[in-house]
């Protein structure tokens, strides 16, 4: 029994030792970034981003890793200080449950070994999250708010239309108030149950995305296996995210789900980081037809900043996405969606974000035009849809 208990105990302290160091290195691996900071533009850029009252970035999976958003990190891509930094107003954290080992842009099983089990247990969380995805989910959300709490006010958790407007007001008298939304990527988190909707959405989860690299119960991804549409159960988990009010991101869904979606949905949709096959042609990306129709439903495409969305350079090919939109549909249809922190190699981290502003001045965009992509237009959007 002696040694049972002497072994049992050695494994508890390499277990917690192992969730000190494996996580952060974990991450270091799988979210580099190609030039770090710090970051430098001409006097105009810069002056032009100073003047920006609104910067919003629309997809940001930080919270997968278990790293403290409430402290400057030296690795990854976006945290609270970093993000005041440079005065970023409003952050979309999205949740991802499940990832496939061999993930790829083309094809992809949802049973094969999933990349996300060792991480969670290896973070050290609650054992109820080790193998079920709703619980990752919501303990994922939890951290966030958590975070929150100790920030003691200075951040607010936009959930509805009176704390975004409640966040607006507070950075109207101190810039170091900014502003944090919760997504889902991949709508398996529900575990094919639409009472998992209910408690995501009591969680404070206002985007969800139906699908991500894998087909589920809602039907098919973008990455995925049979490209399939909506199926039954995802038709009404759609109409139920409609009546709760909780915005369908259109990112790694087939072409049938974006189609079935847009022509069912009663609510304006968001695509929350990806890019346009006119730039680069690739599965996962919109075609003109399908960014004209999420146009004409009021909805909002976030730009990604990876090489796998818009090609290299990445910040010529964010640029060329941004006027391809801008050209096809409006300017007032563009934003931000990073993909910081989703496990991509990324140009720079959310500190470099006036190389943007620069980039688009340099491409003939006026600073109406970049003040709309830089946060404006998701500002009027959230005012407009959300309730």
């Amino acid at each position: 029994m002696k040694k049972l208990l002497f072994a049992l105990g050695v494994i508890t302290i390499l277990y917690f030792i192992a969730t000190f160091f494996v996580p952060p290195y974990i991450e270091e691996q799988r979210n580099p970034v190609k030039s770090p900071p710090p970051y430098s533009v001409s006097t105009e850029a810069q002056e032009i981003y100073d003047r920006l009252d609104f910067i919003s970035d629309l997809h940001c999976d930080a919270l997968l890793w278990g790293r403290d958003l409430t402290q400057k990190g030296s690795i990854g891509h976006v945290d609270f200080p970093r993000m005041r930094e440079v005065n970023v107003g409003l952050e979309m954290f999205t949740i991802v449950s499940k990832s496939p080992s061999g993930q790829n842009m083309k094809s992809n099983s949802a049973d094969t070994f999933d990349n996300i089990t060792p991480l969670t247990i290896a973070k050290g969380v609650a054992p109820n999250q080790w193998f079920s995805l709703i619980n990752r989910t919501l303990g994922q959300a939890e951290s966030l708010h958590q975070f929150i709490e100790e920030e003691n006010g200075k951040v607010i958790f936009v959930h509805d239309k009176k704390s975004f407007e409640e966040l607006i007001s507070a950075r109207n008298t101190d810039k170091t108030v900014v502003g944090a939304m919760l997504g889902i990527e991949g709508a398996h988190a529900l575990e094919g149950s639409l009472e998992n909707l209910e408690k995501v959405y009591e969680a404070g989860i206002r985007m969800i995305g139906p699908t991500h690299f894998f087909d589920n119960e809602l039907g098919g991804s973008a990455h995925g296996e049979n490209g399939a549409g909506l199926t039954d159960f995802g038709k009404s988990v759609i109409k139920r995210m409609n009546e709760l009010n909780i915005f369908v991101d259109l990112a790694h869904c087939s072409p049938a789900i974006v189609e079935d979606v847009l022509e069912m949905t009663t609510k304006p949709v968001m695509v929350s980081h990806i890019g346009v096959q006119s730039v680069l042609d690739s599965q996962r990306n919109l075609s003109d037809d399908q960014i004209r129709k999420i146009a004409a439903n009021g909805g909002i495409i976030g730009v990604a900043f990876f090489d796998m969305a818009v090609g290299v350079p990445e910040i010529d090919g964010i640029v060329a996405t941004m006027k391809h939109i801008r050209d096809l549909v409006g300017v007032e249809y563009i934003a931000l969606g990073s993909d910081y922190d989703g496990a991509v190699e990324v140009p720079f981290d959310i500190t470099g974000l006036p190389l943007i502003v620069e980039a688009l001045l340099k491409e003939g965009f006026t600073e109406e035009e970049i003040r709309a992509i830089m946060g404006e237009n998701v500002k009027r959007f959230f005012l407009k849809n959300l309730i």
